[in-house]
């Protein structure tokens, strides 16, 4: 086997070392401060014209998505955005393809929906065009999902080291092999496939222009454009730019994705690049009421979710009973997972260090409903803190991809079978 080589980007604090990597400027910060970059801190003030989405036969009232976040976005969580904002898409975490077909336990866990969701909303994973054909062919035997979506966008460098997430569009027959085979098999239960993206692995090596045209020509029926390079991971602004890029050479939706902390940044997203519709993925952890001010804010209403400590306490509460029951009634294993969304729900209000440690060392829900009913109700949220960034804030320092990977853009043999012969990332969790 060809062992793996690093190919990296180094990012420092040091602006010349940004540069290298950055030529665009996309990553500087605007000259008033803002988040957004500099070229585009003006905001228009045309109102934004948002309708509804059709993605094959499923239509979407609202156009904002729920982006599949990695031990985040499983049926609980799920739930509660949905009950905030009814009429958007709610897309379930990653499902690792192999996983399926091997009838991985854990993989199945995540291919459950909650009775309440209104359109069963499920994304693979793969390397593999076959492979990612056979989970697919499983989709549609067994009636798992509505809609497919198609992780092409993940920087994980787990996943990109192995051709996977947002490595995989350099490779075009790779990626146009997994799209032509899934959405084959999905139409035949008229189930509409779409695919996640990235700019691309850093501005030398850009692929959603020709990634967003094979998508529409294999017949997604939309993508969503992550606007940021692999190299760019989560640091930074993304460029929003790039989303307006495509819209214009495409004729299927195309989603935004990337730095919507709050309803009026989605406003901003849709005024200025175009996009059918935004993809929410960091905004809304801790926030699950952000999918109600979008959707308010897509119909022109100014009413906004501003809860107190009290409201977000119920929140905390109806989230941990509902990990109880998707981990069959073990509420160690509901509490433990609770324990990052407790860290978003409580960011920003000053409940000290202690209440935070007391909610991290909870086994069960009474001992969340023990610290809950510490907390001061009544207390609001810091407006300091309301519609900011959230999660961390970083960029990549190394991406990692598979040896000899960015000398051509077609796989060659001997790379089909390291791929493809030992992947331990597509086989298990």
């Amino acid at each position: 086997m060809t062992k793996a080589k690093d190919v990296e980007t180094v990012i420092t604090a040091h602006d010349r070392e940004r540069e290298r990597l950055d030529p665009r400027g996309d990553m500087a910060a605007a000259a008033d401060g803002s988040s957004r970059p500099a070229s585009e801190s003006a905001r228009s003030s045309e109102p934004a014209t948002i309708a509804p989405v059709r993605l094959g036969p499923i239509t979407v009232p609202t156009p904002v998505v729920l982006s599949p976040m990695a031990g985040v976005t499983n049926w609980p969580f799920r739930v509660l955005c949905e009950e905030y904002g009814p009429d958007g898409l709610y897309v379930a975490e990653m499902i690792t393809a192999r996983a399926l077909v091997a009838r991985n336990p854990k993989a199945l866990r995540l291919c459950r929906f909650a009775p309440s969701e209104k359109i069963r909303s499920l994304q693979l994973y793969g390397v593999n065009p076959a492979i990612v054909e056979q989970a697919a062919r499983i989709v549609v035997d067994e009636d798992m999902a509505d809609h497919v979506d198609l992780n092409f966008g993940c920087p994980v460098p787990k996943v990109t080291r192995r051709g996977g997430g947002s490595a995989l569009p350099w490779k075009t027959d790779l990626f146009r092999g997994i799209i032509q085979r899934v959405v084959r098999v999905c139409s035949e239960a008229d189930i509409p496939v779409t695919a996640k993206i990235r700019v691309g692995i850093d501005h030398e090596h850009e692929t959603f222009m020709e990634a967003g045209r094979i998508a529409q020509e294999e017949g997604c029926a939309a993508v969503t454009l992550h606007a940021r390079t692999t190299a760019e991971y989560y640091g930074g602004h993304s460029d929003w730019s790039r989303i307006g890029e495509l819209v214009e050479a495409l004729d299927i939706p195309v989603f935004g994705n990337g730095d919507i902390w709050g309803a009026d940044d989605a406003l901003e997203m849709v005024r200025e690049t175009g996009c059918a519709g935004v993809a929410i993925g960091r905004g809304c952890q801790g926030r699950p009421w952000l999918f109600s001010d979008i959707k308010h804010a897509f119909a022109g209403d100014d009413t906004r979710v501003n809860p107190t400590l009290g409201e977000v306490s119920r929140v905390i509460e109806r989230h941990a009973e509902l990990l109880a029951e998707f981990y069959d009634g073990d509420e160690r294993m509901a509490v433990h997972d609770l324990r990052k969304h407790v860290a978003w729900y409580l960011k920003g209000f000053p409940v000290g260090g202690s209440t935070r440690k007391a909610f991290m060392e909870c086994e069960s829900l009474d001992d969340v409903r023990r610290e809950i009913g510490r907390l001061e109700p009544a207390m609001t949220f810091p407006e300091r803190v309301k519609d900011k960034p959230r999660g961390r804030v970083r960029f990549a320092k190394k991406v990692h991809l598979p040896y000899g990977w960015l000398e051509s853009r077609q796989t060659t043999h001997e790379q089909r079978e390291t791929l493809f012969g030992d992947d331990p990332m597509d086989a298990s969790y």
